[in-house]
């Protein structure tokens, strides 16, 4: 079993995302932030250094366990400005929904349900809002608000000339959630070897992959008009909405099933699969299929297969780990709720990495140092 790249691949370092040095700076942020946690909050509130590193933090008070985080789209509304000046479709309907996606996603890794998303548009320019593109947005951003059970509570529109480009809209959110009652906050403890890998997949490039994709849409002829296989172009590919998870995760905690962990895969691909800070290893003994945008991508990126893992999602947007036995009934409850998942692979004892077993592909732990 070869071991996948200690680096980014070459086009996704000419597309300007390096993870090596951005890791880097976030593990400098996070030294920093350690730091703090010697400050006494009011209230007898109590923040769990558990949840240092997960995708979201949890904090006790009254009684209450709650998550909240905050994320950002990234370069995928650049997508949808190129499709809209080539061809004049609308996508930010879509981006909308992504970006509330990203964050409530990430929210419910440790456990939380959504109450409250706040939304954060910073555009170059007052004349971005012109046309429909805000409106569709807007609506995005209120459906997946929807789908997630939560309350948009409200935001933040800066202008920012000179800083953000007049054409373009920098998208993020934040949002608090809580941790259901009787259930313990997933910020890794309770995996333990034997816990079952169910893998749930993704509708395509979610929020991770935008740069890539657009250093490779500039080296084809037609662009974001190119036709894939399918017929679809490859904008309106690039730019299928992302799943929410949220009402997946809320159904495995209500139906009662030991969930010990949830990991959202973004960036670094299935990397993330040992998101956990633990000592243990994740053997992947099946894969599911491959998005065709995602092949597209990797083709004309010349991408290896351990490149290719190690960077997209490659059609598994989520994973959930359970108790033995209890995979089936979880994937019987991501059919009811209309998506994919299939039982992918098993905790084990060993050093920290995960083995993509059907690609011959091995992830140390010093290949995911985000904490």
């Amino acid at each position: 079993m070869s071991d996948g790249p200690s680096t980014e691949s070459a086009a996704y370092r000419e597309a300007g995302v390096d993870y090596a040095t951005l890791d880097a700076a976030k593990r400098l942020a996070l030294a920093a932030a350690r730091s703090t946690s010697t400050i006494r909050l009011p209230h007898g509130a109590v923040f769990s250094e558990d949840s240092r590193g997960e995708p979201a933090q949890v904090i006790e008070v009254g009684g209450l366990r709650l998550g909240f985080v905050l994320e950002c789209l990234g370069t995928k509304s650049m997508l949808a400005r190129e499709i809209e000046e080539a061809s004049g479709q609308d996508h930010f309907a879509a981006i909308g929904y992504d970006t509330v996606a990203a964050v409530v996603n990430d929210l419910v890794c440790v456990g939380a349900l959504p109450l409250v998303v706040n939304a954060y548009f910073a555009t170059g320019s007052a004349g971005w809002y012109a046309g429909s593109r805000h409106a569709s947005l807007v609506e995005g951003w209120r459906r997946a608000c929807v789908d997630a059970g939560a309350v948009w509570g409200g935001g933040e529109s800066p202008t920012l000339s000179g800083l953000v480009a007049p054409d373009e809209v920098d998208l993020a959110g934040s949002a608090i959630g809580i941790v259901p009652e009787g259930r313990e906050p997933l910020c890794g403890a309770a995996l333990a070897p034997g816990d079952e890998i169910v893998l749930v997949a993704s509708s395509g490039l979610h929020a991770n992959g935008a740069s890539l994709a657009r250093q490779v849409a500039r080296h084809l002829p037609d662009r974001l008009e190119h036709r894939l296989a399918s017929g679809t172009s490859l904008g309106a590919a690039l730019l299928t909405p992302s799943h929410s998870y949220v009402a997946l995760v809320r159904a495995v905690l209500e139906d009662g099933l030991p969930l010990h962990y949830a990991s959202h895969i973004t960036g670094h691909g299935l990397r993330k699969v040992m998101r956990a800070q633990r000592e243990l290893t994740y053997r992947i003994e099946a894969l599911p299929e491959v998005p065709e945008v995602l092949g597209f991508l990797v083709e004309h990126a010349d991408l290896s297969p351990a490149e290719a893992y190690g960077t997209l999602n490659m059609g598994a947007g989520f994973a959930l780990y359970l108790a033995p036995g209890a995979a089936g009934r979880a994937v019987a409850l991501a059919a009811a709720h209309g998506l994919s998942a299939m039982r992918a692979g098993v905790v084990e004892a060993g050093p920290r990495q995960v083995l993509l077993e059907p690609l011959g592909v091995r992830f140390s732990g010093e290949q995911l140092e985000l904490a």
